[in-house]
C-alpha cells in the first residue's frame, strides 16, 4: 500500500508519476503531441536514466510547484498559478521569448519554441481535468507509470510512498504532482554542491529509481 506524509486532499485528483513502471513505449509522448494546443509537440521528456548500462526510461512532466520558479523569474507575468494549484503555459500576449523560466525551472520542463518565439509546458490538460478528465497521457499510459487520481485511490494500487518535497542543493520545492518512490525515500535529494554534473531532470529521475 502506498502511504503518504504529505497531508494530500483526499479527494483532490493529481498526477503521481511512478518511474520505476515505465517500459518505454512512448504512448505519453504521442498523446501530449497530440493535444490541440501544442502544436505537433510533446510536452513530456521521455528520459534514459542510463543509456550506457539500462534501458531504463522514465517520463519528466511538470510538476506544478506550490511556488513555481517559472512564474517569479517571468518579467511579464506571462505564466500564472490557478487556485487549483495548475501552473498553466505562458499566454501568447504576454510571453517574450526571454527563457527565464527554461533557466529557472529545476526539473527541466518548461521548452522554448523559436518558430512561435514562446515558451511552451504541461498545463496538466487543463481543457481536460478541468472537467474531471484525465490528462492525455494518464489516459494513454498502458503500465500506470503516469497516474491521475486521488491519493486514496492509488494508494489501493501500489507500495511505496508519495512525495512531493525535492531538494535541489539547498534548496526545497513542494509541488501539486507527486513521485512514487520506494517506502524508504521520504525526500528527494537530486543534487549537492560539487556533485557530478548531469542535467536536472536526470538527477532527479535517478533519485526516484534507485
Amino acid at each position: 500500500m502506498l502511504t503518504s506524509t504529505l497531508g494530500f486532499v483526499a479527494e483532490e485528483k493529481r498526477l503521481f508519476v511512478d518511474p520505476q513502471r515505465c517500459i518505454g513505449c512512448r504512448a505519453c509522448v504521442q498523446a501530449c503531441s497530440e493535444c490541440p494546443d501544442h502544436g505537433g509537440d510533446s510536452m513530456i521528456h521521455l528520459d534514459q536514466v542510463d543509456s550506457a548500462t539500462s534501458v531504463q526510461t522514465v517520463p519528466t512532466v511538470c510538476m506544478h510547484c506550490d511556488d513555481p520558479a517559472c512564474a517569479t523569474a517571468c518579467p511579464t507575468h506571462a505564466i500564472r498559478k490557478g487556485e487549483d494549484g495548475v501552473v498553466h503555459t505562458a499566454m501568447v500576449e504576454r510571453c517574450i521569448g526571454c527563457t527565464n523560466c527554461v533557466v529557472a525551472c529545476p526539473f527541466g520542463v518548461p521548452k522554448y519554441d523559436a518558430s512561435r518565439d514562446l515558451m511552451m509546458k504541461c498545463d496538466l490538460c487543463y481543457d481536460r481535468t478541468s472537467r474531471d478528465l484525465k490528462p492525455m497521457c494518464a489516459t494513454v499510459c498502458p503500465s500506470e507509470a503516469l497516474y491521475y487520481g486521488t491519493a486514496d485511490e492509488i494508494a489501493e494500487r501500489r507500495r511505496g510512498r508519495a512525495v512531493s518535497d525535492f531538494w535541489f542543493g539547498g534548496q526545497q520545492v513542494t509541488t501539486r504532482n507527486a513521485l512514487v518512490t520506494p517506502l524508504s525515500v521520504d525526500i528527494v535529494q537530486i543534487a549537492d554542491a560539487g556533485a557530478d554534473a548531469h542535467s536536472t531532470a536526470q538527477e532527479c529521475l535517478e533519485e526516484a529509481i534507485l
